[in-house]
């Protein structure tokens, strides 16, 4: 790879075929892409539109259908993408009483359609214009995501021309279509599902998602797409997404750049035959809470997973810190340095630079009071080396393919959980060569 470089125009995209396939990342999931159940009121459809390769599919939609309840986060970077803008703009809009009407997603791969100024919020105007003209819904319910290369012009007029075609082939069950559409360097489509029964009635959730380089978000490259026929308010749905990011996708990181493009749409088509949850403090809210955060916590799982080169996954437990809030700057500062994750990928228990990632965190610790875990392994103690320790039992626990740092700070009772990978030869291989 990165032999055949072409020379880009400005103002120009270029179609390039498609590179080999890469290798499935040794911690995908072992059953495979899972079987998402039909969410009643959406659709889904997916094509190959030649935003950046040949060959592959690109562009997928989603209709949804009128009644629908719609929430999302989205990076807080301060160069966020257009479609990221627009997506903000419209969910406010809905928010302060939108019309009726129902409602479309559609996302790209190939293009991220990011610091592309007035060219980019022109592409944005293209596709929304054809997708509502092509399903009949309101422009400023049709939500749009792009994924790929910063700073080139996305070509929308490829996937505008795609619109009727992929109107055609909408389908209850293409979900995992969909999926595969929006995937970049990842070496799988990522999928999860959950049902839960509420008032007696079968709820169920299907979501898929993208992501495995870029990867710290803020709200990673990463797009997440959530459907439920739960009949739940907009509000309350709101407040569970935001709550339940907050510890599943802003607890993981791959690398440590939070992304231009996140984005996290989720819809509830209310087709399920339930009173509607009005409110969060319906004891049936907590009921949907919790499957929904199984859901979300699953696929940000998986984006770890599939990140750049990894070969290892690794969950870091903090504990004993001033607030939870403290233990996740903790968890990050350790998830995010590249000591530690070297570390890990050469399967060397070098708990002294845990140690180190502790002390940049900016959060409180004490050296005498802090103590380290690979596992069940007691590493470090009251400032120093366990007496117990033994750098051979270390050494072999390294080499498990999914390990658990603890770090207990020994201060208060703030706690959190934050996921990462290794970082090993092929992450550089991956993104030294991306454009070309």
């Amino acid at each position: 790879m990165g032999k055949n470089k072409k020379k880009r125009k400005s103002g120009k995209s270029e179609v390039a075929p498609v590179k080999a396939k890469p290798s499935i990342s040794p911690l995908a999931p072992a059953g495979g892409f899972p079987e998402l159940p039909v969410i009643d009121g959406v659709r889904f459809a997916a094509a190959e539109a030649g935003v950046r390769y040949k060959g592959r599919l690109d562009v997928m939609l989603a209709e949804i259908a009128p009644g629908a309840a719609i929430a999302g986060v989205f990076t807080r970077s301060a160069t966020r993408s257009a479609p990221v803008l627009w997506c903000e703009e419209k969910l406010a809009a809905l928010r302060a009483g939108g019309g009726g009407g129902g409602f479309a997603i559609v996302a790209n791969s190939g293009n991220s359609n990011a610091f592309t100024g007035a060219v980019g919020r022109d592409a944005v105007r293209v596709t929304v214009d054809a997708t509502a003209a092509a399903l009949g819904v309101p422009a400023d319910h049709v939500f749009v995501a792009s994924t790929g290369v910063i700073g080139e012009p996305l070509p929308a007029e490829r996937i505008a021309v795609k619109l009727a075609e992929l109107r055609d082939r909408l389908e209850p069950g293409a979900a995992a279509l969909a999926a595969r559409a929006i995937m970049t360097t990842d070496t799988f489509p990522k999928g999860a599902t959950a049902r839960v029964e509420i008032d007696g009635v079968p709820v169920s959730i299907a979501g898929f998602a993208k992501g495995s380089g870029m990867i710290a978000p803020d709200m990673a490259t990463m797009l997440v797409f959530i459907f439920t026929d739960a009949a739940i308010a907009a509000e309350p749905l709101r407040e569970m997404v935001a709550g339940l990011n907050e510890t599943t996708f802003n607890c993981i990181t791959v690398d440590g750049d939070t992304s231009t493009s996140d984005t996290l749409v989720l819809a509830a088509t209310g087709r399920a035959p339930m009173a509607r949850i009005e409110r969060l403090d319906d004891p049936r809210a907590e009921v949907f809470r919790a499957a929904l955060g199984g859901v979300m916590r699953d696929l940000a799982l998986q984006v770890v997973r599939d990140g750049e080169g990894a070969t290892k996954l690794v969950t870091i437990e903090v504990t004993g810190a001033e607030s939870d809030v403290a233990a996740r700057r903790v968890g990050l500062s350790i998830a995010n340095s590249p000591l530690v994750k070297t570390a890990v990928a050469g399967e060397d228990p070098n708990w002294g630079r845990v140690v180190m990632a502790v002390g940049k965190s900016g959060e409180k610790a004490e050296r005498d009071r802090l103590s380290i875990r690979f596992g069940d392994i007691l590493v470090a103690e009251n400032g120093w080396v366990s007496p117990g320790y033994a750098e051979a039992a270390g050494a072999a626990y390294m080499k498990q393919a999914e390990l658990v740092i603890g770090v207990d700070l020994g201060i208060d009772d703030g706690a959190a959980t934050v996921w990462t990978c290794d970082l090993t030869h092929r992450y550089i291989e991956i993104n030294a060569d991306y454009r070309s």
